[in-house]
């Protein structure tokens, strides 16, 4: 999970340095804490988050293989459905080492190229998806709003094209976390002691303190406000265009459905338009109340580094604890929503799997009716 982890406040009996200066007073090995939080909680935390490890990886590649082996699932609202189910299966190839990391947060043994790789790539897989959200939103307003201009902007290709920008920017916008994050050993504990003996002949175990967190630079520089507020920026900021855009989309959508001398064939479009819409509200409500918890924590987190406080730090702890099942909550929850809301993705997930042989009637594009005078009807419109 993208966190950049650096904490200041113990929040269980495993976690206190106490034990461990008894233990030095009392010439015991001196041993690092393993983790923050208590056995039962962290069990309970890893048992959830494995449920939605197997149902998020199920899910996402069932979304993959329905888009790319069925040609009429291959729209360009899809295209981008895919592209969030690629990230989100990226986000859970990183759910061990962030468990492994709540269970023994130090030593950190994997080396600092890992610990950087999958922080990275939580924080760009999580960029793209807020931003192929929006992307499909702009194009759910253009298709319904303005279908004429659809009909010429939106195609396959250009599709393509702009999911592989929104990506290039997700990489390039999680590039500092590179920097930010690093194997650093905590200054605050007990020092380090040598393999040797001590006066009663035993010998004495190392105290690696070796952490996967946030550096003292990234603090130190202001890097780390500086991502705060560009992970913040990634996040209201669509979620306010989305408000706009699903607005006007409603407001659209109403005014045609008071019209009475629409023709069946628009009532028919704005129908299947309104199902789509339905879908996708859900789908950006379900990624908002996921992540809100994640950006709360993070401020906390900040703001606890300018003004210590044991409250800020207990609630930004607690805070990222909540986030972690909502991280992965968001990145499982999408196929179901799309099994739940879709019929005509339940049909292609019967096919996939060979429950039924009958092929969905072709949907009708603008080029196979010559002579219609709503051409606003365009391959873009067919989606989940």
């Amino acid at each position: 999970m993208p966190s950049w982890p650096n904490h200041s406040e113990c929040l269980s009996h495993n976690c206190s340095w106490d034990e461990t200066n008894n233990a030095t007073r009392n010439d015991d090995p001196v041993l690092p804490p393993l983790n923050y939080y208590s056995i039962p909680l962290l069990t309970a935390i890893t048992i959830a988050c494995t449920l939605l490890f197997l149902v998020g990886v199920a899910g996402n590649v069932m979304t993959i293989l329905v888009v790319s082996k069925y040609r009429d699932m291959r729209t360009t609202t899809n295209l981008y459905l895919c592209s969030m189910a690629v990230s989100d299966l990226l986000i859970f190839l990183c759910m061990p080492l962030d468990l492994y990391r709540m269970w023994r947060y130090r030593p950190w043994r994997f080396g600092a190229a890992l610990c950087k790789l999958f922080q990275f790539v939580s924080e760009s897989c999580t960029y793209s998806t807020i931003l192929s959200i929006t992307a499909l939103s702009v194009e759910r307003y253009l298709a319904i709003c303005f279908p004429l201009r659809a009909k010429a902007l939106v195609t396959k290709r250009r599709v393509r094209a702009l999911i592989l920008l929104l990506w290039t920017v997700s990489l390039l916008s999680a590039g500092p976390v590179f920097v930010m994050v690093g194997v650093e050993q905590d200054s605050m504990g007990p020092p380090n002691f040598s393999l040797g003996m001590n006066e009663t002949g035993f010998s004495l175990v190392v105290g690696d303190t070796r952490e996967c967190k946030m550096t003292h630079y990234a603090v130190e520089s202001g890097l780390m406000g500086a991502m705060v507020w560009l992970s913040s920026v990634f996040f209201f900021m669509p979620v306010f265009c989305l408000t706009v855009l699903y607005s006007l989309i409603g407001r659209r959508l109403w005014q045609r459905h008071r019209e009475t001398n629409i023709s069946s064939r628009v009532a028919h479009r704005d129908k299947s338009n309104r199902q789509t819409i339905k879908m996708l509200v859900v789908v950006v409500l379900a990624f908002v109340l996921c992540w809100l918890p994640f950006h709360v924590g993070r401020y906390l987190q900040f703001r606890s580094l300018d003004a210590p406080s044991p409250l800020l730090s207990l609630l930004s702890e607690y805070c990222s604890l909540v986030s972690v099942v909502l991280f992965y909550l968001s990145a499982a929850i999408n196929p179901i929503l799309y099994n739940t809301m879709s019929w005509k993705y339940r049909g292609a997930a019967a096919r996939l799997f060979g429950l039924t042989d009958s092929q969905p009637p072709r949907g009708r594009t603008a080029s196979s009716m010559k002579g219609d005078g709503s051409n606003g009807w365009t391959e873009s419109t067919v989606s989940f």
